[in-house]
């Protein structure tokens, strides 16, 4: 039998604790994935992510699979083999990015940053004339650091902008229509507040009428999708896949619960507990990761004072507290700590409940 284990209180760069309600709507009764009722559900879900990426894009939707899958949609529907990828690279997800459209066959251009620092977008307009696409990612979640998505759609000329949001989306304001954002992809586990398993996206129509015709993937095919999730020509949904049923319904109550507090409160709140937590950290005498003034609010990243073992800091936290807060990445690994507040996490509590279990985890441990 497997143990029982009590709720983790999950610190880490995510998957984050969910909203309660979403938590609840995963035990509503399964609707069949072209029910009317289904169909009216994913719907609301469409404009819900509507509102938090800023954009009037009708093909906004959530796709069946994690945010790693966000990210293969937006290549595979936009690259063609020799086509060339401008990306910016400042953390462990810039890095993905280039793997992922390697594998399209895309010239890449790499634009190197160091970690914890944020993206240059004069140095990207630099890096080749003529691009297909430019890519960056917003909230780097292995570093912690943000970066200004609207200077890089302010360079991007006739290229298309593609960015991460998967850390941003719920937590911080993100304006893809005001930025120049053209493809966008997030997930559900971290500032939505929603278990790990749909990828919130968005394709502007300019991207969408220039995508690859026949993308080697058949099921992120946007053209195929966008007739299931969004209707085809007079408004008829064309089968494509089984919906994941139970999950949209926890993103729609997911996303009810952001409605209802409000999106600019929302976003607040994430604010004033990730600076509460900063500024207790660094009271402790810790030092923090990212560059000043890039810091993102839901995603703390914390240097491992000398002398300290990160991997017995972590166990005392998940043994003695049930908090599980994550390492860093890379060259990382060992020496950089990430504590998230994302979701129903972001707040006074916590702030408070991670900076006196951390500080006797490392006297302890």
């Amino acid at each position: 039998m497997s143990k029982t284990i009590l709720e983790r209180r999950l610190f880490g760069p995510g998957p984050s604790n969910p909203y309660p309600e979403a938590t609840s709507a995963l035990g509503l009764p399964l609707l069949g994935h072209l029910d009317p009722e289904f169909i009216a559900r994913m719907d609301n879900v469409c404009d819900g992510l509507r509102v938090l990426w800023g954009t009037k894009n009708s093909r906004t939707l959530p796709l069946s699979a994690t945010g790693s899958a966000g990210m293969e949609a937006a290549f595979v529907n936009t690259i063609n083999p020799g086509d060339v990828a401008v990306i910016a690279i400042n953390g462990l997800f810039g890095e993905r990015m280039c793997e992922v459209a390697s594998r399209v066959g895309a010239e890449i251009v790499r634009v190197e940053h160091d970690y914890g620092t944020p993206i240059d977008a004069e140095r990207v307009a630099a890096a080749h004339p003529n691009p297909k696409v430019i890519a960056g990612v917003h909230a780097e979640t292995s570093t912690g650091v943000v970066s200004d998505i609207a200077a890089l759609g302010a360079i991007k000329g006739d290229a298309l902008l593609i960015t991460d949001a998967v850390t941003s989306i719920g937590g911080m304001p993100v304006l893809a229509d005001e930025w120049g954002i053209d493809v966008g992809y997030a997930g559900t586990q971290k500032c939505i507040g929603v278990a790990p398993g749909l990828a919130p996206f968005t394709i502007s129509d300019r991207a969408f009428e220039r995508r690859v015709a026949k993308p080697q993937s058949w099921y992120l095919d946007l053209g195929l999708l966008g007739g299931y999730a969004t209707g085809s020509t007079g408004g008829k949904r064309t089968y494509h896949h089984t919906a994941p049923v139970a999950m949209v319904a926890s993103l729609e109550a997911g996303l009810n619960r952001i409605q209802a507090e409000g999106l600019e409160a929302v976003t607040k709140r994430h604010q004033e507990a990730g600076k509460a937590l900063q500024d207790g950290i660094q009271e402790m005498g810790l030092e923090l990761f990212a560059a000043e003034g890039h810091r993102l609010p839901q995603l703390t990243t914390v240097k491992v004072p000398n002398g300290v073992d990160s991997a017995k800091v972590r166990s005392y936290l998940l043994n003695r507290f049930n908090i599980e807060i994550g390492g860093g990445v890379a060259q990382y690994a060992d020496t950089v700590w990430r504590i998230g507040l994302m979701g129903p996490n972001a707040n006074p509590a916590s702030v408070a409940l991670i900076l006196a279990s951390l500080k006797e985890a490392i006297d302890k441990a």
